[in-house]
């Protein structure tokens, strides 16, 4: 490590100081390197195996790099769906002496791609459509922290797969600020920003055949318009009731709960003759299932993957005639019974495709097709037998490696 160099890091790993510093980012040797599929970017990007993981290295100058580490950090402690920062790397010199551009390490989010990645196997505009929308929420949450963006696009986001939709995250922070609370001028700034950034996006998609070319992207790239507003307001609208109308509440709370969002206090004043209630949720937060699963279960996984869980959980207990046992009883029987041995079912070298909470969900599917189609109930273990067999085998694996060229600079994550 040259001795000029400065690494600033909450929990520095050793391992950091083991990598080729001493050369620029974009010549870093393959065998520091994971393949990993990379969205568009005007910094260079590599992805490097390290002590047993993978993270991401990003060549950025030394203030905004400073900026996006510690803006980062923010997000992370008010559990923000975003990256997580490792170090800000500065005063790196070639081995000539020349200066070397500082690099912002994160690590990279497993069983995540980048948009592109998405179209190279789904070239359906459904998938636009569903990718928008898991930008529409993270947007919305992001707001709700007070968080305002500034760059906000397809590129700046990874996705995960949850269910059958996507989960979205934030990879770029650059040009992001943290306030109170955001303006309505701030908000819509970054909402008409998202909109065009992602018509332009996808018309370079057409340009490369990854969009079909009949597809209308503004009406595409308008919906993250329409989502976003629709979200906000029923997240943040005032509503009245009147007396005899308090089932209302709970009918709004119930929707809240159903965008994937929970009601932690509610603000809720009478008149003087007690016939009206005015009820607006106070704080707002995303994870209803995602945070119901993980006391139960212990599992850690996606919103719409735990929601499904719990459906299936709710469908066993009924089944197995455990309605009066406590649920948390009934949930320990069910990971051990039902959600465990099927994941157990899959091959080792299939584990790295996907997920185990999206190999469940995609059982539960493959198992509800094939019932429909034989016209009877088709037992968990034949299906995931089923699964393994005709549809595991043709996902990609999502986990680390894919067999893509880690020098190819027309796919480089943000």
């Amino acid at each position: 490590m040259p001795q000029s160099m400065q690494i600033t890091a909450a929990n520095l790993d050793p391992a950091l100081l083991d990598l080729p510093w001493e050369i620029p980012l974009a010549e870093w040797p393959e065998s520091v390197l994971a393949a990993l599929p990379r969205g568009i970017s005007r910094h260079v990007v590599r992805f490097v195996n390290l002590s047993g993981r993978v993270i991401a290295v990003k060549e950025i100058g030394e203030t905004v790099a400073y900026h996006e580490y510690e803006l980062l950090r923010d997000l992370n402690r008010l559990q923000a769906p975003s990256v997580t920062p490792t170090a800000v790397i500065t005063g790196r010199r070639s081995l000539d002496g020349e200066e070397l551009t500082p690099a912002l390490v994160t690590e990279h989010l497993q069983f995540s791609l980048p948009y592109r990645a998405v179209f190279s196997q789904s070239m359906r505009p459904e998938t636009a459509t569903r990718l928008i929308d898991s930008l529409a929420v993270l947007l919305v949450r992001l707001h709700l922290l007070g968080f305002y963006w500034g760059d906000v696009s397809l590129s700046n986001t990874l996705f995960r797969r949850d269910a059958d939709s996507f989960s979205a995250y934030l990879v770029d922070a650059e040009t992001g600020e943290l306030h109170p609370q955001l303006t309505v001028g701030q908000r819509s700034y970054d909402v008409e920003l998202a909109r065009m950034n992602i018509i332009g996006e996808l018309m370079d998609l057409q340009a490369g055949s990854l969009l079909e070319e009949h597809v209308d992207v503004i009406v595409i790239g308008n919906r993250i318009e329409e989502r976003y507003y629709e979200l906000w307001n029923e997240l943040t609208a005032e509503e009245t009731y009147y007396n005899g109308e308090r089932w209302r509440v709970s009918q709004r709370i119930k929707r809240l709960n159903e965008l994937g969002f929970d009601v932690g206090e509610l603000k809720m004043t009478t008149d003087l003759d007690g016939t009206r209630i005015n009820l607006q949720p106070k704080v707002v937060d995303a994870g209803h299932h995602h945070r119901q699963i993980m006391r139960l279960t212990g599992l850690d996984v996606e919103e719409l993957q735990a929601r499904r869980m719990l459906n299936d959980l709710a469908t066993y207990r009924a089944i197995t005639g455990q309605n009066d046992q406590p649920i948390e009883l009934v949930a320990h029987r069910w990971l051990n019974e039902v959600f465990e041995p099927t994941v157990r079912a899959v091959p080792p070298q299939m584990t790295a495709k996907l997920e185990p909470a999206q190999i469940f969900h995609e059982v539960l599917d493959h198992r509800w097709y094939l019932s429909q189609e034989q016209q009877r109930d088709v037992p968990l273990e034949e299906a995931t037998e089923s699964y393994v067999k005709s549809i595991l085998p043709q996902h990609r694996d999502e986990a680390l490696l894919l067999d893509l060229d880690p020098n190819e600079e027309h796919s480089l994550e943000d």
